[in-house]
């Protein structure tokens, strides 16, 4: 689904598991499903850790930042729209994000980065924001892993 902006959040999502018989196959193929006019779309979630793959059941839900704060992983792919400023913010994750299309800037205390297609960040709980002053929107792959709290810990 494209977004008013233009990006498209829509890839498609292929999910494998076991069949009737115990055999891999494929669960889900299609497009990832999109919720509202949510900047985010979650692809797939575990509630635990060590992951629990058994069962078929989809576990996509419309992004909340709640699920920061479950004990299992997050795969979202989110968009960081144009002109947007940052909302500075520490999360008890690590967050690794690759960057598939458009730039964005990581805004840290003491530096910022600018980032683009192919980059990749690993995020480890420090108090960070996301700065798009770019016309076009930034679309990245991201990955929540729950952590130990570093400095303060959390603010979401």
């Amino acid at each position: 689904m494209a977004d008013q902006k233009g990006a498209d959040l829509s890839r498609r999502r292929v999910v494998t598991g076991l069949d009737a018989l115990g055999r891999s196959t494929v669960l889900f193929d299609g497009p990832i499903p999109h919720h509202d006019d949510s900047a985010a779309a979650v692809v797939w979630r575990t509630h635990g850790h060590p992951a629990d793959n058994s069962g078929a059941a989809d576990t996509v839900a419309p992004y909340d930042t709640a699920m920061l704060h479950n004990p299992g992983s997050n795969f979202v792919i989110c968009q960081f729209r144009p002109h947007t400023p940052e909302i500075m913010h520490a999360t008890n994750t690590i967050d690794y994000l690759v960057i598939l299309s458009g730039r964005v800037i990581l805004v840290l205390e003491e530096s910022e980065i600018e980032l683009g297609a192919g980059d990749c960040v690993v995020d480890r709980g420090v108090l960070h924001g996301w700065r798009n002053p770019h016309d076009e929107p930034c679309v990245a792959v991201v990955v929540n892993l729950p952590a130990y709290p570093v400095g303060k810990g959390r603010t979401i």
